[in-house]
């Protein structure tokens, strides 16, 4: 079955081009559950063999990634904010659990938009409480187009590397899940350490 999609996806991308991309990118940067390694991954073997410009492609897909951001960010900001206000208390989403949301993107909206933008599934939605939030739209476009610009470069570079074996990119997208993961947990505590430490240092002064 995989292997079926990712003959279907090499084809169809193909077809489309980079408008195909930035469209697939955009629809699993929303909540529409495709997995960017089967959009990426092929674009990227599409390029190894001439067809398409990798950095192109690379800029198709990271600017579809914020495309589909801003869908679900306006979404919860001009919509999903007041409708949880008043009806979340039926769905255990209280008021001040709200605002704990609102204070913490406020204070670390940045570091989360970054890190969300190379978590699986949690790219899906972390633009939804920065939406909630009211993150400031030009910090928050930057970090996603961050985050979005390196996953779309690792998955591409792998479809470039590997070619067209559904098997090995299956797996080196997996391992690149993980690395990612895990650079995301040093990223996170160095932020937390440094971050410690300035405040520490301004009490003092």
């Amino acid at each position: 079955m995989i292997q079926d999609l990712m003959l279907m996806l090499v084809d169809g991308i193909g077809s489309l081009g980079y408008l195909g991309i930035f469209i697939l990118m955009a629809m699993e940067s929303s909540l529409v559950p495709i997995p960017s390694e089967l959009v990426m991954s092929p674009a990227g073997y599409l390029a190894q063999q001439g067809l398409m410009n990798p950095w192109i492609a690379i800029l198709s897909g990271t600017t579809g990634s914020l495309a589909g951001a801003y869908a679900n960010y306006c979404v919860a900001r001009y919509l999903g904010r007041p409708v949880l206000f008043k009806y979340g208390k039926y769905f255990f989403i209280s008021p001040d659990k709200l605002h704990r949301i609102e204070r913490f993107f406020l204070r670390h909206g940045e570091i989360s938009t970054f890190i969300g933008r190379l978590l699986p599934v949690v790219r899906h939605l972390i633009s939804i409480p920065a939406g909630l939030s009211g993150m400031q739209l030009l910090r928050f476009s930057l970090y996603t187009l961050l985050g979005s610009f390196i996953w779309c470069s690792v998955l591409t570079w792998i479809g470039f590397t590997i070619g067209r074996n559904q098997n090995l990119i299956m797996l080196y997208s997996k391992q690149a899940i993980i690395w990612a993961s895990f650079g995301s947990c040093l990223l996170l505590i160095a932020y937390t350490f440094f971050r410690h430490r300035t405040v520490k240092t301004a009490k003092k002064e």
